[in-house]
């Protein structure tokens, strides 16, 4: 009887709020899907450094006519210059730390460059003669860059030496900030449902404050009096969260996992799974959240 009396005043106090409890099904949808969002963001995040930095390399670009580095004032990389740069790299000092390297050409800088920048309007303008030719080194330890850039960056005909963690990083730090931005409006959209789900237990403790007052007169305990009105504030959260992780669910598998994994797929890209670590999250997130917040509300607007 009593499970059945509490079922039943949840269900009148949904219909009595239906506009204030869509509402609040709204907003912690939208504050859940920014948290979920920063959440897949920082997985996306921890999976592309898992895979890119095993394939990083250190590039050892070689003088052309248009370099202007100190070391090129010589001009251009020369047939010795260019044998002594790799028989460095099969010294035996240097050897220890290069698990495996390859030349690259001018003629493989392009074409490289075109499939990179297929889209771009300047693609058509560059030649071949502009680019540098190069040898690509993957390291055995990528900590060790700074022993290579010491061991080249002094010899003839080498330009400059680059670590490609660097331009991993740089969009690492982008890719953190856009995960903070969601993070910070979602602690805005959070604060608006919690004081949306305050707003909401109030007027429908004061629609009921006549059936309350009836409850405390026949002896019902605080527990009954007040469970109903936090339970509607739990089911309209919980309902948001599950709407948030079943986006979330369509972005990994269509999005991520669809479009993007076919124009890139040479990335690893998180699969529709990711959500799962994450939903539980957010339906717990979002039933503290009103069950918190409609206790603090029934404790000061609902004298019990």
């Amino acid at each position: 009887m009593r499970l059945a009396f509490i079922l039943g005043e949840i269900g009148s106090g949904l219909r009595r709020n239906l506009s204030m409890l869509i509402s609040v099904i709204l907003v912690t949808f939208i504050s859940l899907t920014f948290v979920g969002a920063a959440g897949l963001l920082q997985l996306q995040i921890n999976q592309m450094k898992g895979f890119w930095y095993d394939k990083v390399q250190v590039a050892v670009f070689l003088c052309v006519d248009t370099s202007t580095a100190a070391s090129c004032a010589s001009g251009p990389v020369t047939d010795e210059q260019r044998s002594e740069i790799e028989a460095t790299l099969k010294s035996p000092a240097v050897a220890q730390y290069v698990s495996s390297y390859h030349f690259e050409s001018q003629a493989d800088a392009l074409e490289h460059f075109r499939e990179q920048f297929a889209n771009s309007p300047i693609v058509d303008s560059v030649t071949a003669d502009q680019l540098p030719e190069s040898f690509r080194v993957s390291l055995v330890d990528p900590q060790k860059y700074e022993v290579i850039n010491e061991v080249f960056s002094s010899l003839p005909g080498v330009e400059v030496v680059v670590d490609q963690r660097e331009v991993l990083e740089r969009v690492f730090s982008v890719m953190n900030i856009a995960s903070l931005v969601a993070v910070g409006i979602a602690a805005v959209m959070i604060v608006c449902a919690i004081l949306l789900i305050a707003t909401t237990i109030r007027l429908s403790a004061f629609s009921r404050r006549r059936e309350t007052g009836i409850m405390r007169l026949v002896g019902a305990s605080k527990v009954v009096i007040q469970l109903p009105f936090i339970l509607e504030g739990v089911i309209a959260a919980v309902i948001g969260a599950a709407l948030a992780s079943l986006v979330l669910w369509a972005v990994a598998r269509f999005f991520i996992g669809g479009w993007l994994a076919e124009q890139y797929p040479g990335t690893a890209f998180i699969s529709d799974g990711a959500v799962l670590l994450i939903a539980p999250g957010l339906l717990l997130l979002g039933a503290l959240l009103a069950g918190i917040s409609s206790l603090l509300t029934l404790r000061r607007y609902l004298k019990v």
